[in-house]
């Protein structure tokens, strides 16, 4: 609802000077603070100082209007008309008299700004700002009271508002010299605390480099020493071995005894020299990774026979190793899983006196889970972190009774971390301790895949990329044709395993997943994707020839389709499922206004925005600030042709990624048109036969840039 407040001609210079008053008057009532007041008064005076100077005239009138409530003040003369109002508007026109100046900066004081102007028909600036909200709204009969007060007031001389203006103009000196030794104060700060930092800085440099130094040694020391232990502990160690096999004679109960005491020692020194050197390894980074295919069931097949021998004869602690289901093949370093698991086994039979120890492995999104789990003594809270740490021994009555080096956790640690994974504990003094490693389906820095685990190939930066899950070529093909010259990528997977890998190198705007997947269950992928924080929120259209719509939206699915899919329906589902109910706005860049207002009326019956650009730079402008879904381009305008316009919206950072869509009548040769064809999603011709065939085109080619045309 609009309601005027005042209105007042502009005939004379004194009017101008009227306008700024009657402003000041009126936003006083209206409860405007004083810096307000000054921007609006100013706002107006400009404009109407404008309509006086080149239009000899206009009116000014003072309204409230809108929910919640503005200020709106409507300035309009009977002139010429302003002949480059674009050029005006960009900040581009520059003018002897300082034509343009006073429009382009009340557009910058003010909420809302719209200036029309017609040649010969005179312009009209409409202005506004919305009321402070502490300001309760004004009913009619507070603004007639508004406007009467205002009529009774009688115009002040035209000096004494000057004089208000040269005071204002000194408070806003003072207000900016004051900020100026502020701003001045606080660089003179930043500069002394940028120097303590960079002081601060070369000394942590200077300390760190000494302490890399140091750990270099250490590893060396650690490296040498460790080879230099392994010869004559081996030698103790098959000496012993031949001794105690009577190889060079008979040995006395008491020979046996002391020749075992020293096989037995030199077995747990050997023990200690090899984990220190894996230790000093991995420090130094010359540990190598060598992945390979792997499946957890012939893991844990393997680690059955090794880990057997652990147990003592007569022992009350059973070793269990659950027989793996439903995990997928991993490629990793199977080495250091199996050392993993071992330190583990090894670690919960020594402190489980009864009971079971109890070995494990579950999927969980694109990790394999392995536990060992033991009813042992348990860990202190305070000691579930220290034990990671070298040489540290948790003291209990066990530990005495047990051989342990400290190195077997820190180790593990460091080892899971070098194939991409992690390891915890949850431990209960008394109740038992479960040992965790969460280890990558696909080593993250693999650079070789076997068949069947390829990485995929590499993808525009510019296209949304939608993985799909199906393991029928034939409609891979299809679905590829579906997706060509469109906004989106199809990154193609014929297994779940390929799928899984994909998504650890790339996040798609959307997955289309096929259920019947030859010995595979898509079903349970997808409870898999939909259960994975990092993956949960990625859409999941599911396409399958059985009509299972009900059983896929329960798991989590967000579309569903039956096969045969047609291009046109696969790529709305896709740009609903990817805009999930966003604004999507498409800009028009056309100097032609017909044509605007054609591709509008073609366009009514969409929820899109239409933003409108006259001409090449403001597009460029208006694409830079809007980030729209779509442009519209026409190629043939004045000053910035479309061809320019669409080369520096491919070369800006901001605007490279907004597909275009060129709309013009200009007649193309072939290579122009394979050029345009590689920068833009689709070429549209205004020459048409007929409005249904205009609409259709038009319409295909915004779905192919990912606009949803159906509310």
């Amino acid at each position: 609802m609009l309601t005027i407040v005042f209105t007042m001609e502009i005939q004379y210079q004194q009017d101008v000077v009227q306008a700024r008053q009657r402003t000041r008057e009126i936003t006083e009532q209206l409860g405007f603070d004083a810096q307000d007041q000054t921007r609006l008064a100013t706002a107006v005076s400009e404009i109407a100082r404008n309509a006086f100077q080149y239009a000899k005239g206009g009116t000014v009138e003072f309204c409230v209007a809108g929910e919640p409530q503005a200020f709106l003040i409507r300035i309009q003369d009977r002139g010429g008309g302003i002949p480059h109002l674009a050029d005006v508007l960009a900040g581009r026109y520059t003018s002897n008299t300082g034509m343009g100046l006073g429009i382009v900066g009340t557009r910058r004081l003010m909420d809302f700004f719209e200036i029309e102007s017609q040649p010969g028909q005179g312009t009209t600036v409409t202005i506004s700002k919305r009321l402070s909200k502490r300001t309760p709204a004004f009913t009619d009969l507070q603004l007639q009271q508004i406007r009467e007060t205002v009529i009774g007031r009688s115009p002040q001389n035209p000096y004494e508002e000057i004089q208000r203006q040269n005071q204002e103009l000194l408070r806003a000196m003072a207000e900016l010299r004051k900020r100026e030794e502020e701003l001045s104060q606080l660089n003179q700060e930043l500069e002394d605390t940028n120097r303590g930092v960079v002081a601060l800085y070369a000394e942590l440099d200077e300390k760190a480099s000494s302490l890399q130094q140091v750990n270099e040694l250490k590893t060396r020391f650690l490296s040498n020493m460790s080879h230099e232990f392994r010869t004559p502990l081996n030698s103790i160690l098959s000496l012993s071995r031949m001794l105690l096999a009577r190889m060079d004679g008979d040995l006395t109960v008491e020979q046996e005894k002391q020749v075992t005491f020293i096989q037995k020692a030199a077995s747990g020194l050997s023990e200690l020299v090899n984990d220190l050197l894996d230790l000093a390894k991995v420090e130094a980074g010359k540990v190598e990774v060598r992945p390979s295919s792997l499946e957890v069931s012939d893991l844990f097949a393997t680690l059955r026979g090794m880990l057997r021998p652990l147990l003592v004869q007569g022992s009350s602690v059973t070793l269990i190793v659950e027989e793996p289901k439903g995990i997928p093949p991993l490629y990793s370093d199977e080495g250091k899983i199996a050392q993993i698991l071992r330190n583990f086994v090894s670690n919960a039979l020594k402190f489980t006196e009864q009971g079971e120890v109890r070995v494990s492995a579950v999927q969980t999104g694109q990790t394999v889970t392995f536990s060992v789990s033991d009813t042992g003594i348990g860990i202190a809270p305070a000691d579930q972190e220290r034990i990671f740490e070298d040489f540290m021994q948790i003291e209990s009555p066990l530990q005495k009774q047990v051989k342990g080096t400290g190195l077997g956790l820190p180790l593990s640690r460091k080892l899971a971390e070098l194939i991409g994974g992690s390891i915890s504990v949850r431990s209960q003094l008394g109740e038992g301790s479960t040992f965790t490693a969460l280890i990558p389906i696909v080593y993250p820095n693999a650079t070789e895949f076997p068949i069947g685990l390829q990485p995929i190939a590499s993808f525009e930066p510019t296209r949304l990329p939608i993985l799909v899950i199906e393991d029928h070529p034939e409609t891979l093909f299809i679905y590829e044709k579906h997706l060509q010259e469109s906004t989106y990528q199809l990154i193609a997977t014929r297994t779940l395993a390929q799928a899984r890998l994909a998504l650890q190198q790339l996040r798609p705007a959307a997955i289309m997943l096929d259920i019947l997947l030859e010995g595979q269950n898509g079903w349970t992928f997808l409870r898999e994707i939909k259960a994975d924080e990092t993956t949960r929120t990625i859409p999941v259209l599911v396409i399958t020839i059985v009509d299972n719509e009900k059983q896929a939206l329960a798991l989590g699915a967000d579309g569903f389709l039956i096969k045969p899919v047609d291009r046109l329906p696969l790529l709305n589902k896709l740009n609903t499922l990817i805009t999930q109910n966003k604004s999507q706005k498409i800009l028009l860049i056309d100097d032609d206004p017909a044509y605007r207002y054609l591709v509008k009326q073609l366009l009514i019956n969409t929820p899109l925005s239409i933003l409108e650009a006259a001409n090449g730079q403001e597009g460029l402008n208006l694409a830079k600030r809007e980030q729209p879904t779509a442009i519209v381009l026409d190629l043939e305008m004045p000053e910035i042709s479309g061809f320019d316009v669409l080369k520096q919206l491919k070369n800006n950072s901001v605007t490279q990624s907004i597909p275009v869509i060129i709309y013009s009548s200009a007649q193309l040769d072939a290579e122009v048109q394979s050029q345009l064809a590689a920068q833009s999603i689709a070429i549209v011709s205004k020459e048409t036969g007929s409005q249904r065939t205009a609409i259709a085109q038009l319409q295909d080619a915004l779905v192919k840039a990912g606009l949803v045309l159906e509310v």
